[in-house]
């Protein structure tokens, strides 16, 4: 750590990376053809993670003003429900609701994270800014904003999580979510150049959230409601920042009380990259199962061997799972999984699910599927091993792969085939693949939702990115408004 006996009082400069975030959200210039086209597939998606979480109970018990009747009129809706709630609120709404069921997209580097969840605070900002800009005969924002909003949160979110290891240090990734919303939406509400720097900084001040309900022994439901207390909060620095509260120039740098030193080991939080939209072009998507990430082609390998091995279950005598380093350390668990959080961040439970039933659907994660004793049988029966050349390839910027392969040994000697999978489909190099399956998820999710009228008008307006770039965010927001 630095001297704690430095007195120099002197305010120092805004630390350069501060500087570089607040600069980029104020260009308001991301706007690659490729990024636009996946910000609006990744705007579909997000909101279809919403509506199925909408059919958990423990999400929704977790939905709606932070006390009874705390309503708001002009407020900003809450997709899929009756909602209209103040920006902080209706961020936490929006962001619990779409990291539920771990099915949002996500981005795999050396921290890892899941940058759709900035959508909470983007959304509810937006469609709140919008309302108010009405009342007063302005111009409201439009979707073409949103996307904007996206693409840039993204960024921030994805390229600071490309070198900086916050998990490495016991700190969830959400850290990020807060830090991207913060600058994003302090823009979005007509922040200067100051007052992002100001508010970024208080972002950073906050600290982290400890990975605590991550892993086991601990595991549990806040993993699910943790980025939209993250989004939320940034909407809280934005609004504090608009006041004209001051900042902390060096919240990163300061000697022994800035970040770097209490939290980061005294090392320098990085942008390896200028910003752009390069997150959003390599996000990715999360289409064919809701599974930690790590895992996704696991479960595809697991899915391609079903037909092979349903009929011969009592015969196995082990499967054999090769995965990246990330995986082992994430995902890996023996021993007993205690509640639906605990089984999505299991490898061996995610495995054994589509090697018995042919599937992994959010519902296999809750206790009356995991009560089968064939599901805890095979587990037991798994070898999980670090292949070093997934590592090698997960960290390849070219590549980011994301390699599983999973192979079934029976006790007559038998084998099945190796199965290797090393991109999942929603991964850049199968975007062609996958956004086929990305829009059948989103059709779906809105019609299990919604009356077959308000679902074509959803659809309808969503068939075309253009011209749903063009609609003002109050009339997009009201599309979702459940229906009394």
């Amino acid at each position: 750590m630095s001297n704690m006996g430095i007195r120099d009082t002197r305010r120092p400069p805004a630390d350069p990376l501060l500087q570089d975030i607040a600069d980029y959200v104020l260009r308001g210039d991301a706007a690659s053809e490729e990024g636009r086209s996946t910000a609006f597939y990744c705007l579909l998606d997000t909101l279809a993670c919403g509506m199925m979480a909408l059919k958990f109970p423990a999400c929704v018990k977790l939905l709606g003003p932070v006390v009874p009747g705390a309503e708001m009129a002009g407020g900003a809706r809450v997709p899929g429900t009756g909602y209209r709630l103040e920006p902080v609120q209706a961020a936490f709404n929006i962001g619990a609701m779409v990291r539920w069921l771990d099915f949002n997209d996500t981005w795999l580097a050396a921290e890892w994270g899941h940058p759709s969840d900035n959508l909470g605070g983007i959304l509810a900002v937006a469609d709140y800014l919008s309302r108010k800009n009405i009342a007063a005969g302005q111009d409201p924002l439009t979707v073409a904003d949103i996307l904007t909003a996206m693409i840039q949160a993204h960024e921030i979110q994805g390229v600071l999580a490309l070198k900086n290891s916050f998990n490495g240090v016991g700190l969830d990734h959400v850290l990020l979510v807060r830090i991207a919303s913060t600058a994003v939406v302090t823009g979005i509400l007509g922040g200067n150049r100051e007052q992002v720097i100001n508010a970024v900084s208080n972002a950073w001040i906050d600290g982290g959230a400890l990975r605590t309900y991550r892993h086991a022994p601990n595991t549990g439901s806040r993993k699910s409601w943790a980025a939209g207390d993250a989004t939320s909060r940034a909407v809280r620095h934005a609004l504090i920042a608009l006041t004209g509260e001051m900042g902390y120039p060096s919240a990163l740098s300061a000697g022994h009380w800035g970040f770097q030193d209490v939290l980061f080991n005294g090392n320098e939080v990085v942008a390896e990259r200028p910003f752009g939209s390069y997150v959003m072009e390599n996000v990715l998507f999360k289409i064919s199962f809701p599974a930690e990430f790590h895992a996704q082609t696991a479960v595809e390998a697991a899915l391609s061997l079903h037909a092979r091995v349903r009929d011969r279950l009592d015969e196995i005598d082990k499967v054999v799972v090769e995965t990246q380093e990330a995986g082992m350390r994430i995902i890996d668990k023996t021993g007993p999984l205690d509640n639906p959080a605990d089984r999505d961040h299991c490898l061996q439970y995610m495995t054994a699910v589509p090697l018995i039933f042919g599937r992994l659907t959010a519902a296999d994660y809750e206790d009356d599927i995991a009560a089968d004793p064939r599901i805890d049988t095979l587990r037991d029966k798994m070898q999980v091993t670090e292949n070093r050349q997934y590592t090698i390839d997960y960290h390849d910027p070219d590549k980011r792969a994301i390699g599983n392969s999973v192979q079934v040994f029976f006790r007559d000697g038998s084998s099945t085939d190796r199965i290797d999978v090393a991109y999942p489909v929603g991964h850049r190099r199968r975007r062609g693949e996958g956004i086929p399956l990305l829009l059948e998820k989103f059709n779906k999710a809105v019609a299990d939702q919604f009356s077959a009228a308000q679902s074509e008008a959803i659809l309808a307006a969503c068939a075309d990115r253009p011209t749903l770039e063009t609609m003002p965010v109050n009339a997009f927001t009201d599309l979702w408004a459940m229906q009394e």
